[in-house]
């Protein structure tokens, strides 16, 4: 049920952290969702230990990434139709076992196929905390102008994780043991799921669906949904073409302690224009914003694989960064209006999703050719992932709209605020 929130002042932080009941699934949710970040690179950081080839770690990083995209929506779907609970519980148990067995089998140097056929379940059992958070967040705002800033606190939150989680993750197989970010992360996520699920009071209300009810509609079934899950294929592909690329660029260079700086950088570019973003009282729509920081990502994309110092890399990775948060949250944004209540967790898990593959091919694609032509021939990768989204977002941007065009009025105390859609 939405909330009725106060629009007498300019929406921002305070405000929407002020929102009732949200500090019930913002704090659980902050920490089941830092394992997230952990899973890839502590992937990439064991298998390539044990089997000498970024090729090889980051293909198995690539089929957990292919297999979550796969099976997120249906967790969303599922979650959607029966709760959030009813997904996590089971969800967290399966992940935690299946990431253990992944680890084992790498440091019993297992035949590749016995790693892929661990990656799969591990993949698919990764908790959609994110999207469970957005979905909690439009079910209080539903119609509200908090919901910008609301997915701004977002972003910042997920480029957080993204700013801990692969620092965390390289110091402890650096520091400790090669698989010691991989048993970790499995350990916050069945803790961090298990307290997640246990707020249910707050998770979005279950429709039942009856005989005079309408049929569910798919998220996937709405053209918006299709066009941004494209656009966050191509954002998928800087992070995974960031994350074995600089990994390269590191070891080249002879500094590998250099990766989780540079990743830091980064992903710290992406979490302070998400601040911005949500600080900032927007006139001009979530489709124009989209397609402006999208046009921006795509040109600084383009330049990394001419960079050879760890000063400009670093400098150029802070305007990467900077530029992906307006694209995301544009894209968030726009699911609200887009899509209907019964199938948000669906929408936003496709997105999360699509996201995932792309890491997942990037990574892939990347450490094949970080492997043969060096660090440089990688960071080709997130030029081309973003180039092609970019053609596509900007031939389809006509399908971001919703199909009730104009504005959608905020119900405030006393009066009605317009948000501009479109």
């Amino acid at each position: 049920m939405a909330s009725t929130v106060t629009t007498g002042k300019r929406p921002g932080y305070g405000q929407l952290l002020r929102t009732p009941g949200v500090w019930t699934f913002l704090l659980p949710g902050f920490a089941a969702r830092q394992p997230f970040a952990m899973l890839t690179i502590g992937i990439v950081l064991l298998v390539q230990h044990t089997t000498g080839s970024y090729g090889t770690a980051g293909a198995v990083a690539a089929v957990t990434g292919v297999s979550m995209a796969l099976f997120a929506p249906q967790s969303g779907k599922l979650a959607d139709r029966f709760g959030q609970r009813a997904v996590l519980l089971p969800g967290v148990l399966v992940h935690a076992a299946s990431v253990a067995a992944l680890t084992s089998l790498a440091l019993a140097d297992a035949p590749l196929w016995a790693l892929f056929a661990a990656a799969v379940p591990a993949g698919a059992s990764v908790p959609q905390i994110g999207p469970m958070v957005r979905a909690r967040w439009a079910a209080k705002l539903e119609r509200s102008p908090l919901m910008p800033t609301a997915a701004a606190f977002e972003s910042v939150t997920d480029e957080f994780t993204f700013v801990v989680g692969p620092v965390l993750a390289t110091a402890l197989c650096t520091g400790v043991h090669p698989a010691a970010g991989l048993i970790a992360e499995a350990a916050l996520t069945l803790a961090g799921g298990l307290l997640f699920a246990a707020q249910s009071r707050t998770q979005p209300a279950v429709r039942p669906h009856t005989a005079d009810s309408a049929p569910r509609v798919s998220a996937l079934s709405v053209p918006g949904v299709r066009v941004l899950a494209v656009a966050f294929l191509g954002i998928g592909s800087v992070f995974g073409g960031m994350q074995v690329s600089l990994t390269a660029f590191s070891e080249e260079i002879g500094n590998p302690g250099a990766n989780g700086l540079l990743y830091g950088v980064f992903a710290a570019g992406n979490m302070l224009a998400g601040i911005a973003c949500g600080a900032i009282a927007w006139k001009s729509s979530p489709r124009r914003r989209m397609i402006i920081g999208y046009t921006g990502l795509t040109l600084a994309a383009s330049l990394l694989w001419s960079v050879h110092s760890v000063a400009l890399l670093g400098g150029l990775g802070l305007i990467v960064g900077l530029c992906i948060a307006p694209a995301l949250i544009s894209g968030y944004t726009l699911v609200e209006p887009l899509v209907p209540a019964t199938a948000r967790t669906e929408a936003f898990t496709w997105l999360t999703g699509a996201v995932a593959l792309g890491q997942a091919a990037a990574v892939t694609v990347a450490g094949r050719l970080a492997d043969a032509h060096g660090a440089s021939a990688g960071f080709v990768v997130p030029l081309a992932g973003t180039a092609l989204a970019l053609v596509t977002l900007l031939a389809l941007r006509s399908r971001l709209s919703p199909k009730n065009p104009g504005r959608i009025m905020a119900r405030g105390v006393g009066h009605r605020v317009p948000v501009a859609v479109d």
